[in-house]
C-alpha cells in the first residue's frame, strides 16, 4: 500500500474501534500500522506467542529483538 493508503486505513480502523467501542484483532507486519493502532501486542515467532505487552515495552523487548534482529540477549 502506498503510505497514504496506510494512513487512510489508520485512521478509518481507528474511527471505527472509537465509535463502536470494539476490540480489533489485526495481524500485520507493517510496525508503523501496528504501533498506531494497537493497545496491546503478541508477538509470535514460528507461530507460537513470544510475548505479550504495551507497544512501549514490545520496541525494546529482548525477546523480541532477538527473534526478529537476531541480537542476543543481555
Amino acid at each position: 500500500m502506498a503510505r497514504a493508503d496506510t494512513q487512510n486505513t489508520i485512521a478509518l480502523l481507528k474511527e471505527i474501534r472509537e465509535k463502536r467501542s470494539i476490540t480489533m484483532a489485526i495481524i500485520e507486519h507493517d510496525m508503523n500500522v501496528v504501533f498506531s493502532l494497537a493497545e496491546r501486542i503478541t508477538v509470535l515467532a514460528q507461530g507460537t506467542p513470544l510475548v505479550e505487552d504495551t507497544p512501549d515495552n514490545i520496541k525494546g523487548h529482548p525477546k523480541v529483538r532477538e527473534a526478529y534482529l537476531g541480537e542476543a540477549q543481555v
